[in-house]
Order: C-alpha cells, then sequence, then structure tokens
C-alpha cells in the first residue's frame, strides 16, 4: 500500500513514522507499507523531506498526489480547514484515507464525508491514537466484562501549557481561521472520543469557552486579537445516565501534555493519566471492604524512550506507540476491506458533540441535546 501524506510537519513526520516502523513492533506483516511521497504547502519542503527521509516522490500540488495511480492512501496532516476539500478530492479519486483530527470543521461537513466515504467504498480513519495506549485499551476491556459495573460519572482533562505565556506567539492551533476552533477541536476531541467510547453515547452537553489572554502576538509577530477558546469546560449526561465533565486547555501552568480520565461505575473505578502512561489505576468493588483500594495494573510496553528533539520533549514515553497501534488499525482494515474503527462515523459524531458544546457556550450555557 502506497501512502502519500499531504502536510510534513510534526504530525506528518509522527505519521511516517509510524508507518515505517510498523515492521519493529508487527511481526509478520499481512501486507507492505510504504510511504510513497509527501506535499507540502511550499514545494522545497516536500523536496527536503525526500532528501532527508528517503521517500520517493515530492509532489507539488495535493491534486498532483491524489490523482496518482500509484498512491492507494492519501494521509492528511493539514491544518483543519483545508480538510474537507482534501476529503472530498480523495474520496471522488477512490483513495482510501488517513485524516488527522477533527475530520472537518462542522458536523454537516463531517457527516458528509462520512457518508460520501461509505458510498465510495472508501475506507476512511481519524487519528483518536490514544485509544491505543495499552492503559487506555486495558479500561476499554474492564469495562467490556462489566467489572465497572453501571457507569455512574466520570472526569476528562486534556492541558497544556503551550499559551500560558502571553508572550508567546500563537500557532495556528489558535487562530479559528485557520483551525476552525480553539482548543475544543485540539484537545477536546481526544477527550470527548475516549469518555464516548468507554463510558456510552452522548445524550446532552453544556459548554463554557475560556479566552485567558485577549491580545498575544499572532503569528507574523504583530500584535493579534485571540479569536479561539484557550480553554473550554463541558458538563455532559451521557444516554445511559452517567454524568461528568470534560476539561481543556492550553492555559494551565505546570502541565506538559496532561491528559486524564477518571470512570467511576457502580462496580469499580478507573483511573488513566498520560504523563503516568504505563499504568492503569483500577478500583474492584467486588473485592472485601478491608481488601479494597486502587491497584496499579502494569501495562508497560517496554519501550526506549523518544529524544527530546522528536516527537516533542512534552511528548510522554509511549505517545508515539498510540500512534503506531493507530496507523497499524487503519491500514489492517484496508487490507481486509473493513471499517476502520475509530473512523469517519466517529469523527463525525465527536464533531457534533464540539458543535453542540460550542452553541451552548454561545446560548449561555444551555444544555443542549445531542
Amino acid at each position: 500500500m502506497n501512502i502519500g501524506i499531504i502536510g510534513f510537519g510534526g504530525m506528518g513526520k509522527t505519521h511516517a513514522y509510524a508507518v515505517e516502523n510498523l515492521k519493529y513492533f508487527y511481526s509478520e506483516l499481512p501486507f507492505e507499507a510504504r510511504i510513497k511521497g509527501v506535499c507540502c504547502a511550499h514545494f522545497e519542503n516536500a523536496q527536503e523531506a525526500v532528501r532527508r527521509f528517503g521517500f520517493e516522490k515530492a509532489y507539488e500540488s495535493e491534486e498532483e498526489l491524489i490523482s496518482d495511480p500509484d498512491i492507494d492512501i492519501v494521509d492528511i496532516c493539514t491544518p483543519n480547514i483545508y480538510h474537507y476539500d482534501t476529503l472530498k478530492a480523495a474520496i471522488k479519486a477512490g483513495k482510501h484515507i488517513y485524516c488527522e483530527k477533527p475530520l472537518c470543521t462542522s458536523a454537516r461537513q463531517a457527516a458528509e464525508i462520512a457518508a460520501l466515504a461509505k458510498s465510495a467504498g472508501v475506507s476512511g480513519g481519524i487519528v483518536f491514537n490514544t485509544r491505543f495506549l495499552l492503559p487506555v485499551m486495558r479500561a476499554a476491556e474492564l469495562a467490556a466484562e462489566g467489572r465497572l459495573g453501571d457507569i455512574l460519572s466520570f472526569a476528562g482533562r486534556f492541558y497544556h501549557s503551550s499559551a500560558a505565556d502571553p508572550n508567546r506567539r500563537a500557532g495556528w492551533k489558535q487562530d479559528r481561521n485557520v483551525c476552525g476552533g480553539g482548543v475544543l477541536f485540539d484537545l477536546g476531541s481526544h477527550s470527548i472520543d475516549l469518555i464516548r467510547m468507554l463510558c456510552g453515547e452522548f445524550k446532552s452537553v453544556s459548554g463554557l469557552s475560556q479566552i485567558a489572554y485577549s491580545k498575544r502576538l499572532g503569528t507574523d509577530g504583530k500584535m493579534w486579537n485571540t479569536n479561539a477558546d484557550e480553554a473550554f469546560y463541558m458538563t455532559v449526561r451521557l444516554k445511559c445516565g452517567a454524568c461528568g465533565t470534560i476539561a481543556v486547555g492550553k492555559i494551565m501552568q505546570g502541565t506538559n501534555d496532561d491528559h486524564t480520565f477518571e470512570i467511576y461505575g457502580t462496580r469499580g473505578s478507573v483511573k488513566f493519566d498520560l504523563m503516568d502512561p504505563n499504568f492503569l489505576y483500577f478500583y474492584d468493588g467486588d473485592k472485601p471492604e478491608k481488601e479494597r483500594g486502587f491497584t496499579r495494573i502494569e501495562c508497560c510496553g517496554r519501550y526506549p524512550a523518544p529524544s527530546g528533539v522528536f516527537p516533542g520533549q512534552k511528548a510522554p514515553v509511549g505517545w508515539l506507540r498510540g500512534h503506531v497501534g493507530s496507523m497499524y488499525s487503519f491500514l489492517e482494515h484496508v487490507y481486509r476491506g473493513a471499517t476502520p474503527s475509530p473512523s469517519f462515523d466517529d469523527a463525525a459524531a465527536v464533531q457534533l458533540i464540539m458543535e453542540k458544546a460550542y452553541e451552548s457556550d454561545r446560548r449561555g450555557g444551555l444544555r443542549l441535546e445531542i
């Protein structure tokens, strides 16, 4: 399977790493996958990627990449506002698609893309890579086995400090004109996906956005009016009756990649912290009272720590493992002709939840049905 990557910043490199290292994580792969080429906003950057990483071709445009008959899979790593048009073009060309989250910038667009991909027989996968971390997979097993019982309450949190310094230039993920949203799109999509996967479908949400620094330096170094949420807070009710909160932000001093969840059920509870990625904490309420307490379950992959340069100083041990697992799962589903999981339907569901949360915020925190 030949893969063409559109956009080769940090996430493009991460996806390429995942593809090229599959053979080290999975023995006797039933398929072969390689990065055939890349396309960047500036052709010289694509040429540099080819020179540096040994890819076959630098494409001058995404149209050239998508129309190449040798390309089987289009891997989209561009800013959010460009996803919709690229997705439609790739689907029209009959290419399978692996897309960074969020799928689109509106629920209407995401639902349309999911339907188009189905009707075209195209496999579409969304990058919710945290699903593939070992403690998260163990939590899913415990939930599926009924060890948590009926879910009663939960809390999801994803905090960064990347926007905590008001003197630091904003990046494109902080610009609504490029990102299509704010931190809810960037970090909140991950938290929403995990709660939805582990606890069930959403019934209603109430949202509250926060901009801590109304003015900061823009991408061009000039003073700029902040136009996207720097933090977002949600209260949620699920269809199963469980209630909980989701909070995300990039203005939290002292945080790095602080992605956590706590889930409380009638029989047990689990806790996860991305900065402690080798362990899941499980409380078994079925044990005798004198034997109860949170147990730290080893979920270690025993992988060597990545360097501080790549994927980044803030990424904890195990972060790359999630991307490798995500890439493998997508390619394996394509190989079998099966629907990837997470799918475009999952992406569309998350998109709708975020849109409702934004609408709730605009309407003063009004609780809205999904």
